[in-house]
Order: structure tokens, then sequence, then C-alpha cells
């Protein structure tokens, strides 16, 4: 191999690396436009928040728990109120959801309005169960307790029926001991009865994100429907019964004491954590413009890559010189693609944002190449190559559960195809014209149609 057979050898590797640095470098701002997508969906948060805080956030119902005082004496004569509590027999509730989109600024917020009518039944009290005396009971002062965290999403005024009679003022001063947040209500109990306790009351409330309810009864039964199309279920219990269609959905929950790990009745520091076992549904947003854009800028790299493969093809096969700044100047376009599609997303649909922004970038670039290749055909050629990529991208955001099986082939295939393309290249040398005289000369298909090492 002469001195200048190895020169321009040597040439084609330092370019091949420092292609492959400046992909490198390209890192650096494709990280900057994660981290700008990473701060607008925290703005985003931060307005859901505060909606939030004044709708109403994600809502649990828990309740209504039966709350029995009673007096207990310690070793040393000290006399102090402690508390039995008792979950319902029968627990049943039906529900629907109405959903509202609202906005602030560029920001969309799924809001909902639950009704609900939540009825049961609890036995008389059984305090022997528990170890305690009938005569230490406050029967006088047995109370029911309705967990729900967000109160000011509460939209009726609540009728709490006991036997079908409707009980005195609710009050928001609850037993913090089980529940942080609530509602309680004061109830008759006869202890010298074996009666039991019908109860029923409808409930208005506002929320977002979702809804979770508390299985307390030894038979739960638990309906809830929606004309929302986009959801999910969540806790510790799927639905018995569901249909999730174009009609929205509707969902049964059908719940024993034994499915659950804590008793029906316990005393003060018995039991604490009733909600661990909550189940619920969640309402969700199709995947949002950040979600997407933040989807697409995960391939920006392989993008970059590829693009710049095209270039140093192009460059070797096609006898062109492409300056290293010029390499920079499209990966610069293709880093801004992320940016336009962003920002158009926040003002219009998705679809039509990343066909503005797509457009714009292929455009600019296939404009930008015939300065660079001087050549129609090729310029073309990448112009209709950029066009099927970003077609490609936008097949593979909209896909969920297979995205990563398409993506994972189409580099399979793109690896492919660069392979083929180089397949008879000859990276070292290139026999001089005495050599082929002395040689056999090769026929067609051995012939290699260009060497890396003649740039004549």
């Amino acid at each position: 191999m002469n001195q200048e057979t190895l020169s321009k050898a040597n040439t084609i590797t330092v370019k091949a690396i420092l292609v492959a640095v400046l992909t490198l470098l390209m890192l650096i701002p494709v990280g900057m436009i994660k981290s700008l997508i990473e701060e607008r969906t925290q703005n985003k948060v931060q307005v859901q928040d505060d909606i939030s805080s004044k709708w109403g956030g994600k809502q649990s119902i828990t309740g209504p728990i039966l709350v029995l005082p009673y007096k207990h004496v310690s070793g040393e004569g000290t006399e102090k109120t402690l508390f039995a509590y008792f979950l319902p027999d029968e627990y049943n509730i039906d529900g629907k959801m109405d959903t509202e989109e609202r906005s602030r600024g560029v920001y969309d917020i799924l809001c909902y309005q639950a009704q609900a009518k939540i009825s049961g039944k609890f036995l008389t009290p059984d305090v022997r169960k528990l170890g305690l005396n009938p005569d230490h009971m406050k029967w006088d002062e047995a109370y029911v307790l309705i967990g729900i965290p967000h109160l000011q999403g509460i939209k009726n005024q609540i009728s709490f029926n006991w036997n079908g009679k409707p009980q005195g003022e609710l009050s928001s001063a609850v037993n913090k001991e089980i529940l942080p947040s609530g509602l309680t209500i004061k109830v008759p109990i006869n202890p010298e009865s074996l009666m039991s306790y019908n109860f029923d009351f409808d409930l208005t409330l506002n929320g977002t994100q979702g809804i979770e309810f508390t299985p307390i009864g030894k038979q739960t039964h638990i309906h809830i429907s929606s004309l929302w199309k986009t959801a999910t279920f969540s806790g510790d219990f799927l639905p018995n019964k569901r249909v999730v269609d174009d009609n929205g959905f509707d969902a049964q929950w059908d719940i024993f004491d034994y499915n659950r790990d804590y008793p029906q009745m316990w005393i003060t520091g018995g039991y604490s954590d009733l909600q661990k076992s909550n189940l619920g549904v969640d309402l969700l947003l199709p995947i949002d413009e950040y979600q997407q854009t933040m989807r697409s800028a995960k391939y920006a790299v392989m993008f970059i890559a590829l693009t710049f493969l095209v270039f140093f093809l192009v460059e070797i096969l096609g006898k062109r010189k492409i300056h290293p700044i010029q390499y920079v100047l499209v990966s610069l376009a293709l880093v801004l693609f992320y940016t336009l599609l962003l920002s158009f997303s926040e003002h219009m649909q998705f679809a039509l944002s990343y066909l503005i922004s797509a457009a714009a970038t292929v455009i600019l670039i296939t404009a930008y190449s015939k300065t660079i290749f001087k050549d129609l055909k090729q310029t073309l050629l990448m112009g209709g190559f950029l066009a099927g990529l970003y077609t490609y991208l936008y097949v593979v955001l909209q896909l969920e559960d297979t995205a990563l099986l398409i993506g994972s082939v189409g580099l399979f295939v793109a690896l492919a195809i660069v392979m083929f393309i180089l397949r008879k290249v000859n990276w070292y040398k290139k026999e001089d014209k005495q050599d082929n005289e002395k040689t056999e000369k090769p026929t067609d298909n051995e012939k290699p149609y260009y060497n890396v090492n003649n740039q004549e």
C-alpha cells in the first residue's frame, strides 16, 4: 500500500471517527430539549395541583364506620376514653362520574363530578367479642365516620339516614386515629336491642385524576360508570365485571371481609390502615403532548446518527467532501424539530403540530443538502429518506404495547440496508492497472462499484 493510498484510507477513518464524536456531542442539546419538556410537564403538574386544591383532588371514600366510645380504667386508676370501631355487615355504592376538561393557559386538566348512592347495614355492636364490658360503653355518644380527603369537593347537602330517619348536623371534626379527614355524624344505638341499623345517603363529589373506595363491608358491592373512554382500574382489587369501550366504562366489584387483611371490629390501637386495601378507577387524558414529545425526543440520537450516516455514505460513495460544520448545522436542524414540536403542540393537536414541525425540518435539511450534494437526485433521495424517517417515528409514537418491537425492527432494517450498500467497498486498497493486468478480470458480481481509496 503506497503512501497516497494509506493517506486516503486514513482520511476516511478520521472522518468516520469525527462523525461519531459529533453524534455523541449532540447528546448535549438533546438533553437540554428533554429538560425543557420536563420543565413544561412540571408546570402542568403545578397547575393541576392548584386546580385540585380548589376543585377537589383525587377522592377516596371510606365509611361510614361506627364508633363507640368507652371508659377505660388503667391499673393505676386513671380513667380515659378509648374507642371501639365497627364496620358494616353490608356496604353498597352505586356511582356515576361526569367528566369535564378545564383549561388554564395552555394546560388542560381533567376534572369530574361523581354522584354516589351509598347504603348498607350495621348489626348491633357485640362489644363482648372485643373483651369490653357493655356497662363501660358510652352508647349515647355513638357516631359514624365518613372519610373524604378533600372536603371542598362535596357539592350537596348530605342527608344521612339511619333506619330511615335523617340524623343531625354533620361535623368535619373526625377521629384522626383512623381517618385524616372526613365527616362525623351522631347516631342512636340501643344496646338492649338486637336490631340492625340500615343507613343510606347521597354524595356529590368533585375531584380530579380518579376516585377510590375502601371495601369495608362484610359484603361489599361497588358499581361505577362514566362516559369517559380512557380509564384504568387501580388498587388491590380488579373489577369482577367491566366494560371499557367507545361508550365509556362500567365496572363493578364484589368484595368479602376474608378478601382483606383487617377485621370487622377492633379497639383503639388495634388497626389504623384501612385504606391500603382501596380500589378504584383513574381517569386518564389520552397520551398528552408532553408525553408524546418526550417519547419522540428519545429517538433523537437515532435520527442524528442515521442522518449523519446517509451524509457519510454520500461523501465516500458519491465523492463529495462534507465539512464537519455542515454536519453540525444539519444536526442542529434535527434537534430544533423537537423544540418546534413542543411549542406547536401546546397550541394545537399533536398530529398537526408534528406534521408542521416535520415538514419544516425536512424542507430545511433537503434545501441545505442541495448546496452540499450539488446533485438533484441525491438531494431528492435525502428528502425522501428524512420524510420516511419522520413518518416512521410518528407511527411508533402512536403505538404503545408494540413501540419497542417496531423500533427495534426498524433499526435492524436500517443496519441491514447500510451493510448491503457497503458490502463491496474495499476499505484498504485498490489494485493498480499493472496488478489488474496480471490477475483475472473480475466478473460483474465480484467487481466493486467503488473503492474508498480511489477518489479521483
